[in-house]
């Protein structure tokens, strides 16, 4: 079976937990013990969400905080499902949420629309290139099944989606207290004629990685046999196999693979996401932070880098503040040089800005105290990512994407 990873997202009582909670239960992937517990501690009936709020916190104060995080399998399909938190306060913990995940499951209450909390998911989701979005337009059984308020909906997230570049969205009517259209078809919605949540979530197509070169950030230099020198780490895209052309960045020294190994030993080659240990055909000298990348596409060195950065300090950044960026396995100083624009979720525009706050998502210039190779986040986005770190505390203080 293959793997789905599925992020949760909406405004605070749009009833995500609720939800996967009720596809937990009806799909029989919730254990007799965990079935038990949460029988003790609800209230009013079975209490759904406590299946994923597990923090003592989200159960007192009945909200989401942190990511929580659930794998289950149907005889379809195997899932890691991440319940993400909804309160604008917790926007960093859906970023860290959302940011593996081959689709987003954006939950929108049907009595209270699109809000902009909604918009600041559906923008983090877009920003961060999620293969596939479905729209669960939840308490459908609050607006009496209401096809009119339905379409309402479906009409407001396609506005939304072509401000801020999310595509081929998917919409299902649910509710997920009652379960209608969650795992079963609902007898009190004849007019959708789509699939329920779960029946989907099964049959929608996980694509492969796109075809990219090779890039192998070095983790460590290990000594081999007779003195050889091995770089080891894990394949962050493409494939390595013996005679490929590559060269070593930032260096810039070309040479070719003589041998890769993966942990049963020689291998004719290695795929992403594998970790592997390479010997090159050249003495090239080789270090920590370091990237092997296939010649034929390899990106260039820089100091000056585009990005779009989702701000998770609780200080607020301003230009000329320094701070450390790690790239792969790389770390070097950083200066916010621009803040180009910074996003209004209510308007959707990106005026200029002088500082960042937490949840914040801006354009910003970079410039690095040393190179890096880094590819656009769209083409490949293990290396097309970075966080900044704060060299004081050593906090990560922001999560980014570079610019084509």
């Amino acid at each position: 079976m293959d793997l789905l990873r599925l992020a949760t997202a909406g405004s605070v009582d749009d009833g995500k937990s609720t939800l996967i909670g009720r596809l937990l239960y009806d799909a029989k992937a919730v254990l007799a013990d965990q079935l038990a517990h949460v029988e003790e501690r609800s209230v009013n009936g079975l209490d759904l969400a406590l299946l994923t709020d597990g923090l003592r916190a989200e159960r007192e104060q009945g909200i989401t905080i942190d990511v929580a995080y659930r794998s289950f399998a149907t005889p379809k399909r195997r899932f890691i499902l991440a319940d993400c938190p909804g309160h604008a306060q917790y926007t960093r913990n859906m970023v860290t949420g959302a940011s593996t995940a081959d689709l987003a499951l954006l939950l929108v209450d049907a009595r209270a629309g699109l809000t902009e909390q909604s918009r600041r998911h559906a923008t983090i989701a877009a920003l961060l290139r999620v293969s596939h979005v479905i729209v669960a337009v939840n308490k459908m059984d609050l607006v009496e099944f209401s096809e009119e308020r339905f379409d309402d909906i479906v009409r407001q997230v396609l506005e939304l989606g072509a401000k801020v570049g999310l595509h081929e969205i998917e919409f299902i009517p649910i509710s997920a207290l009652n379960g209608d259209n969650v795992v079963d078809r609902s007898s009190n919605m004849p007019w959708y004629a789509g699939s329920p949540l779960l029946e989907r979530l099964e049959t929608i197509p996980v694509e492969p990685p796109a075809v990219h070169g090779a890039r192998l950030p070095i983790q460590v230099v290990l000594r081999g046999e007779g003195g050889t020198r091995w770089a080891a780490g894990r394949l962050a895209a493409g494939t390595l196999k013996a005679g490929d052309e590559v060269v070593v960045l930032p260096s810039g020294a070309r040479t070719r693979v003589a041998e890769v190994r993966d942990a049963d030993g020689t291998a004719e080659q290695v795929d992403a996401p594998l970790s592997v240990s390479v010997r090159l055909e050249d003495e090239v000298d080789l270090a920590r932070g370091e990237l092997i990348a296939a010649l034929e596409d390899a990106p260039e060195p820089t100091r000056e880098l585009r990005a779009t950065l989702c701000w998770l300090g609780d200080r607020p950044a301003r230009e000329r503040d320094r701070f450390l960026l790690k790239h792969g396995t790389r770390t070097v100083p950083a200066r916010i040089d621009s803040i180009v624009g910074r996003i209004e979720f209510e308007t959707l525009e990106w005026p200029a800005a002088d500082e960042l706050r937490l949840n914040d998502i801006a354009h910003v210039g970079l410039r690095l105290g040393g190179d890096i190779a880094a590819d656009a986040y769209e083409q490949c986005h293990a290396t097309g990512a970075f966080i900044l770190i704060d060299e004081a505390t050593n906090d990560t203080v922001a999560a980014g994407m570079v610019s084509a």
